[in-house]
């Protein structure tokens, strides 16, 4: 395996260079027929698992996967509708166009920036409609599958449920509904930040600040009180430059697990009433 480029695209460069150099068969990712066609197999399986499909949601990236798909399922079932699913970041062929440079996405999977040549007619004439998602959507969505299918898909994979949760598309009124969940390459070093975001705007996540008295034992009275809160305090951190701190104070900032807002609210009274200067923050 070699790895290099910044993006699909000059991936593909390095391979077709190795490919020349090297005199071995170069393999498009999404831009050659015999993948499109091996990708529709998804689309006959769907046709023949689920009798009363009706919407089928499929990330689009470079548009073999959703390709593929479109055109089998076309073939046997044209009623069904086919949705296709691109970041809005990164979306040529919603747009026309796509950023010159490197794309900072979670759905670094299908920010692929030009529509191949033999996907994007196929896309033009099988698929009934394209929607985009941006990135909040798109981590909520992982984070959803994660906390309640315990399914570790990718961004790229989980646009589909982004744009449902985002009403980007509807969901059928009639038959099944079937997203496409496509991919778990996820950097590990990602997912703390997407549970510490996602725990944080559930209302389950509190990041507060505080001024105490800067004597001796007075952070152990503040945290005392937070702590008969019923709040778990996660993280503590003493704070004393940058916050206009009076001489004999200092600034006391607390990540606590709360049962939701209205605890945090709760939280927030029950320090106040025991003479503590305390708000939250946005983190």
């Amino acid at each position: 395996v070699l790895d290099g480029g910044e993006s699909v695209e000059t991936a593909v460069a390095m391979a077709k260079a190795r490919a020349l150099e090297t005199k071995m068969a170069f393999c498009h990712p999404y831009d050659d027929v015999d993948v499109v066609a091996g990708q529709g197999t998804l689309g006959l399986e769907l046709i023949e698992d689920i009798s009363d499909l009706s919407l089928v949601i499929v990330p689009l990236g470079g548009g073999g996967l959703l390709a593929g798909t479109a055109l089998a399922i076309k073939q046997l079932r044209p009623e069904v509708k086919l949705v296709g699913v691109q970041i809005s970041s990164c979306a040529p062929y919603i747009y026309g166009n796509a950023p010159s440079g490197a794309v900072p996405t979670l759905a670094d999977g299908i920010a692929v920036k030009q529509p191949g040549d033999v996907t994007r007619p196929l896309i033009e004439n099988w698929v009934d409609e394209l929607v985009d998602v941006d990135e909040d959507g798109v981590a909520d969505a992982m984070m959803i599958l994660l906390e309640r299918s315990k399914m570790y898909v990718e961004g790229g994979g989980a646009v589909g449920v982004s744009a449902l949760l985002a009403s980007r598309v509807k969901p059928a009124k009639k038959g099944k509904t079937c997203i496409v969940l496509s991919g778990g390459n996820v950097d590990i070093g990602l997912i703390p930040n997407l549970i510490r975001r996602h725990e944080t705007k559930a209302g389950r996540r509190a990041l507060l600040f505080a001024r105490v008295s800067d004597r001796p034992g007075a952070l152990a009275e503040f945290l005392t009180v937070v702590g008969k809160s019923g709040a778990n305090i996660i993280e503590v951190s003493h704070v004393r430059e940058g916050l206009n701190l009076h001489v004999r104070e200092t600034g006391v900032q607390v990540v606590l697990e709360v049962r939701g807002r209205d605890h945090t609210s709760e939280i927030i009274t029950i320090v106040k009433s025991a003479g503590f200067e305390i708000s939250e923050m946005t983190s």
